[in-house]
């Protein structure tokens, strides 16, 4: 029985070079399974690992850098924060025909006219009653001390002299002279951070434009229409945010406000004043402000009028989270309040109360750029996940205007290439001299 022919192997075309044995080598062992102790499933789990390690190494080194510059990246984020508020501003004075200096020293002065007054108004205010809060809060104290000593619940005073006593001995001590240096210290780390406020908000509002298109240039195409769309979302989170809260948070300190100078209670403006800060920190703000409104009640002026300031000041939080917030904040944040609580903690211990005022519109403007930037997210109704988490609300795309997602059209689609960065001379003026060509630096016909 004949064997059987074996099938011809296939030969090059006639006039092909013959292909490259260590070519040919190659190509095998590159599709051959790959051995060591690095290709297993173990392997693979501890090259993930290192990779994760690596990865937070760097996160940890550069927290740090940061940390140790923490004055500058504060006076940077509430500067940003700041600009992002005013621009419009700026911008309507631009379009009303002032010069782009004009508009910025206007509103920058408008700024610093607010600010200073507010500042002096509660020196002076301070300065006015301080002895009638030291003569009232003394006396208060005493009534609290016979209303403990005396109720129904009887409290031996003895722990409380005892902490007044070391009270008094940590004032006259050494420790006293650290913690007044360290005061010190905090004072001029507050007043250079204030300098840098001052001074990088007057060259956002003039020439953040400028900056921001000089960081554009270095990218092109998609990657330039997504940082494009992240600064325009993110700058409309962040001035929405402080418009918004500014307006609830004046709201705020006028009722309270009012209330406190019926009541006759001391320091009325600065707590008014108190009240509008601490409105900034979402959750927790208004809670603080009438805690520390509510205990300068109770020691000068009574339990009566502090139970009444308590109920009143929970008054006017509800008709804030219920009304004001809804109607003047809208969606801005458009964050879950788990979400919230999380960054306001982190940036808490991160950051102090500059770190709790700035975290929670800094995590909306993160996840407004997750949301431009990702592209895997499943929108809209699953058979097996139900409806979607996100509203259509509060998506990022749909919030940008005509105008810009014309813009970003543009961008995405013009892939024209100019002179490189730090091109001599020769090469500049024979580009110019290609554009002012009748057929153009291509051949084709310019408009």
């Amino acid at each position: 029985m004949a064997s059987p022919v074996p099938p011809p192997s296939p030969t090059a075309p006639e006039g092909a070079p013959a292909p490259d044995a260590s070519l040919v080598g190659d190509a095998a062992q590159a599709v051959a399974p790959a051995v060591g102790p690095w290709a297993d499933g173990m392997g693979r789990v501890a090259s993930r690992a290192a990779q994760t390690l690596l990865i937070a190494a760097v996160v940890v080194g550069v927290t740090w850098l940061l940390l140790r510059v923490q004055v500058v990246v504060i006076a940077l984020l509430v500067a940003l924060i700041l600009a992002a508020a005013v621009s419009p501003a700026v911008n309507w004075l631009e379009r009303r025909g002032w010069s782009n200096l004009l508009a910025t020293l206007a509103a920058f002065v408008g700024i610093l006219v607010i600010v200073g007054g507010v500042v002096t108004g509660i020196v002076f205010s301070v300065l006015s009653e301080w002895d009638t809060l030291t003569t009232q809060a003394a006396e208060g104290w005493e009534e609290l001390q016979d209303f403990v000593t005396s109720g129904p619940l009887p409290v031996d005073t003895t722990a409380i002299d005892e902490a007044l006593t070391q009270a008094g001995e940590f004032l006259t001590s050494g420790a006293a002279a650290s913690g007044a240096i360290t005061g010190i210290s905090a004072a001029a780390q507050f007043v250079t951070g204030a300098v840098l406020v001052v001074v990088i908000l007057f060259f956002f509002l003039k020439d953040g434009t400028t900056m921001w298109n000089f960081a554009l240039r270095w990218v092109r195409g998609e990657r330039r229409a997504k940082l494009a769309e992240s600064v325009d979302r993110g700058t409309e989170v962040l001035g929405g945010y402080v418009r918004g809260t500014a307006l609830v948070a004046l709201v705020d300190a006028v009722f309270i406000g009012a209330f406190l100078v019926i009541a006759g209670v001391p320091l009325a403006i600065p707590l008014s004043v108190v009240v509008f800060v601490t409105a900034f920190i979402p959750v927790v703000g208004a809670t603080l402000a009438g805690i520390i409104a509510a205990l300068i009640a109770l020691v000068t002026n009574g339990p009566l009028v502090a139970l009444l300031l308590i109920a009143w000041i929970i008054v006017v939080n509800q008709v804030e989270g219920n009304v004001l917030q809804p109607v003047i904040m809208g969606r801005t944040l458009s964050l879950h309040p788990m979400v919230i609580l999380l960054a306001l903690t982190v940036g808490t211990i991160v950051g102090g109360i500059f770190g709790a005022i700035l975290a929670v519109p800094y995590t909306a403007v993160a996840w407004a750029v997750v949301q431009i930037w990702s592209s895997g997210y499943q929108a809209g109704h699953d058979p097996e996940l139900g409806d979607d988490p996100i509203s259509p609300r509060d998506r990022v795309a749909g919030k940008a205007t005509v105008a810009e997602r014309f813009k970003y059209q543009k961008m995405r689609h013009r892939e024209q290439r100019g002179a490189a960065l730090g091109a001599n001379e020769e090469a500049e003026a024979e580009q110019a001299g290609a554009e002012e060509r009748p057929d153009g630096p291509a051949g084709t016909q310019t408009p």
